[in-house]
């Protein structure tokens, strides 16, 4: 889903929940009348979830992926069960490494504007990134673009702050691991439920993306592909990513190695503003609006 645009995600959503969606019948005979459609916060929160779903659903893997295989080793030789299991074993984890999760989710949502513009379905549903828009677009009021903006910074110092202290870090384990991480036994029903929950997760993830293949199958591709402005279009989004890829690896290596050159250099006692600044700083410009970086770059290159 991420490698999606938003834009046609959000209309692979339309088409399966809209007023006219494949699910439309089904929608209105258990509500009991018309469907309305998707518009509005239900359809903004559902494609939230579709976007963010798998990957939020990637980081606990990569968390529970860091539990030392002594302690599964010690768990079957107790005989322990899968509950007891999840509660002493795998939830410790889950829990330290949530803040993180829910912090990143949120800063990609609070920065949502395509989604929230296509579906959104008026003022009712407007956020801080659509009122941004709407003063440098729309209003010309750059005054009012930076104080969103920076209230839009603030809020989200204010959550991720309040989401670290809620969590503590993983701790590194110091044990050699010497035996391969065995799996619990469980029970048949438990088998079945977690197939079930996978099942309706990879069908709501899916769903969007089948509806949105099946779409594109009707156009005329051939056509589309011979034109010279979808090739330019196409040519012009592989520079750009590669040029964005590389120069992020780039500063991202650099701040790494400056990460590492003040933990090394400090040696004891509390960590420094500079590396509290390359933590979490860095992650802060998530929440850097794309349109107020346009307009400052723009303005500077006009200036120069």
């Amino acid at each position: 889903p991420l490698a999606l645009p938003a834009i046609v995600a959000a209309l692979g959503i339309l088409a399966l929940y809209g007023r006219a969606g494949y699910f439309a019948g089904v929608l209105a005979l258990i509500g009991g009348g018309s469907w309305p459609g998707i518009y509005g916060l239900s359809g903004i929160l559902v494609a939230h979830v579709f976007f963010n779903l798998p990957l939020a659903t990637r980081l606990f893997l990569e968390a529970l992926q860091t539990i030392p295989a002594d302690q599964w080793r010690l768990a079957s030789q107790l005989g322990m069960a899968a509950r007891p299991a999840f509660r002493l074993i795998e939830w410790p984890t889950l829990r330290a490494a949530l803040p993180g999760v829910a912090g990143l989710v949120f800063m990609l949502c609070i920065t949502s504007f395509t989604i929230v513009l296509t579906l959104g379905g008026g003022p009712a549903a407007t956020t801080l990134e659509v009122g941004i828009y709407q003063a440098l677009r729309f209003d010309f009021d750059p005054a009012r673009a930076v104080t969103l903006t920076l209230l839009q910074i603030a809020l989200t110092f204010i959550v991720v702050l309040a989401l670290t202290r809620l969590g503590a870090n993983v701790v590194g384990d110091t044990n050699l691991p010497v035996a391969q991480r065995r799996y619990l036994s469980v029970h048949r029903s438990e088998t079945w439920l977690n197939a079930l929950l996978i099942i309706l997760a990879l069908l709501f993830v899916v769903g969007p993306m089948a509806a949105t293949v099946m779409a594109g199958l009707g156009a005329d591709l051939g056509r589309l592909a011979g034109e010279a402005t979808v090739r330019q279009a196409t040519l012009t989004s592989v520079v750009l990513a590669f040029l964005s890829a590389l120069l992020s690896v780039m500063l991202s290596l650099a701040l790494t190695m400056a990460r590492r050159a003040l933990a090394l250099n400090r040696r004891a006692g509390a960590k420094t503003l500079l590396e509290h600044a390359a933590d979490t700083g860095a992650g802060f410009v998530l929440v850097v609006p794309p349109i107020v970086v346009g307009a400052c770059i723009g303005s500077v290159f006009e200036q120069c």
